[in-house]
């Protein structure tokens, strides 16, 4: 296994792994700061109003991409485990 194999193999994990938390990060992060800015301008300090619409958007992604998100996981660790006999030789 040269270094350059070991490189590349991490570059994809690392790229998988923001492609596929960057739609709920994102969505969870615009929803937080609607909330937010909601509450600023209502001077309405209640910790559950910014906490069920963050995991209620999270939900709602998740059932959306989340085929798509365990597609490209499990192709990649197909990929992987597909990869080990040539590594090993």
């Amino acid at each position: 296994m040269t270094d350059q194999l070991v490189f590349s193999t991490g570059q994809q994990a690392l790229y998988l792994m923001v492609t596929v938390s960057a739609p709920l990060l994102i969505v969870v992060l615009v929803v937080g700061l609607v909330v937010s800015i909601f509450q600023a301008a209502t001077q309405i300090n209640e910790q559950t109003l910014s906490f069920v619409p963050k995991i209620l958007a999270a939900v709602a992604v998740l059932g959306i991409a989340g085929p798509w998100m365990m597609t490209s996981l499990v192709e990649y660790l197909r990929r992987m485990l597909l990869s080990i006999p040539s590594v090993v030789n």
